[in-house]
This record gives C-alpha cells, sequence and structure tokens, in this order.
C-alpha cells in the first residue's frame, strides 16, 4: 500500500460518532467512487465546482480533461483545491416507522473531503501512469490496451494531480442508535430490497463487529 503524505483533518467534528479514522476504510471508499467533485477558486472570487471521473493512485488524485477550460485556468491561477466524493446509500424513508417524525428521516452514506494543490502532470511516466490507473478503475475488465507515451490521445488531455494534504471522512450508517433499533432497520432494508439497501444492511452490521 502506497504510504499517503496526507494527514487526517485536525478539526473538531460536530458529530464525532460519525468521523472515520480508519485509513483503510477512507482509502476504500475512494477507490470505489467513480466521480468525484473538484472545488477550484475561480476569477470571480466564487468557488467553481466541476464533477470529474478520477482514480485514487498512490495517493494522489487523478483525472484527465481538455486542454483549455476554466478549471484549468483556475488550478493555473491558484492550485488550492477542495475534492469531494461520496457514497449515498439507502434512505431511511417514513415507511420504516409511520410514527416517526418527518424530521427523523434520513440518508445513510459515506463521504470523503480533502483539500490539497492541483497541478497538471507534464512528466510523461507520471501521466501515462495516471491515465492506465483510470482506465484500470474505470473498465473493470482484467486486460486492456495499455497506454503508452507514443499513443496519440495522450497529447491531446491534460492529465490532473491532486496532491492531498489533509481529508476528513464520515458516515451515517445509524450509529447512534441501539443494537436493537440497528437490527429493526437492517431487516427493513433487507425487506425493502431498494438500490443502496443491501449495501447499507451490510455496512451498519460491519460496522457493529469492528465496534
Amino acid at each position: 500500500m502506497h504510504n499517503p503524505g496526507y494527514i487526517l483533518q485536525e478539526k473538531e467534528m460536530r458529530r464525532k460518532q460519525s468521523e472515520i479514522t480508519d485509513i483503510k476504510e477512507i482509502e476504500n471508499i475512494l477507490a470505489k467512487v467513480r466521480v468525484g467533485r473538484l472545488a477550484t477558486l475561480g476569477a470571480d472570487g466564487y468557488p467553481y465546482i466541476t464533477p470529474v471521473n478520477y482514480v485514487y493512485w498512490q495517493g494522489s488524485i487523478y483525472f484527465h480533461c481538455s486542454l483549455k477550460g476554466e478549471k484549468l485556468d483556475n488550478i493555473r491561477r491558484d492550485g488550492r483545491v477542495c475534492f469531494e466524493v461520496d457514497i449515498p446509500l439507502a434512505y431511511l424513508d417514513t415507511g420504516y416507522d409511520k410514527s416517526m417524525p418527518a424530521c427523523d428521516v434520513g440518508q445513510f452514506y459515506q463521504c470523503v473531503i480533502m483539500r490539497g494543490r492541483a497541478e497538471i502532470v507534464e512528466q510523461a511516466d507520471e501521466k501515462v501512469g495516471a491515465l492506465n490507473a483510470l482506465m484500470a478503475s474505470h473498465e473493470n475488465v482484467p486486460q486492456f490496451t495499455d497506454i503508452t507515451a507514443q499513443t496519440p490521445a495522450v497529447q491531446f488531455c491534460s492529465v490532473v494531480a491532486v496532491r492531498v494534504e489533509s481529508l476528513s471522512a464520515k458516515a451515517n450508517l445509524a450509529q447512534k442508535k441501539s443494537e436493537a433499533e440497528k437490527d429493526r432497520i437492517r431487516h427493513y432494508l433487507q425487506q425493502r430490497d431498494l438500490p443502496g439497501d443491501r449495501e447499507a444492511a451490510a455496512l451498519i452490521r460491519s460496522r457493529d463487529q469492528h465496534s
């Protein structure tokens, strides 16, 4: 496992029980998600947020884009960025408990927020390596044609690396609920069986086993 240069962000999290501090768990989230949101600083002083396909590789976030564009202009002007990924899981609706107040419904999720410096990758080996890592991550097939420095498309795209300096991560997986309530939630999600329900139920059980 690559030893990343970032540190877990040291700030007081309002809901401490939601915090994720296990680096392997955080890196698993980063490896699982395919689209993240990049926030750069616009020339007008406003944040500029762009969704990008990315890969987490060797401790940095990488994505490719065209040779020109607003986010590249912003990065050239000021490399400070924020990058966010999230996994929306099950939504616990009022069907779980008809007497539940509307304000008690909620979304189970996992998310990671990173701060760092973005830079356009100029070194050929790193650029090609990042593009191959992107292909391996998104193609999800055992074999594909490797990208090389001679691949024509390499010259017609930019690769950006976000050098992560700090990060924080959290999840809502019924941490505040009693064990009996968690069992009820898991049973409800498994029976409802909407997209994300089974994964949320499994993660709630997994966290119980590690607590």
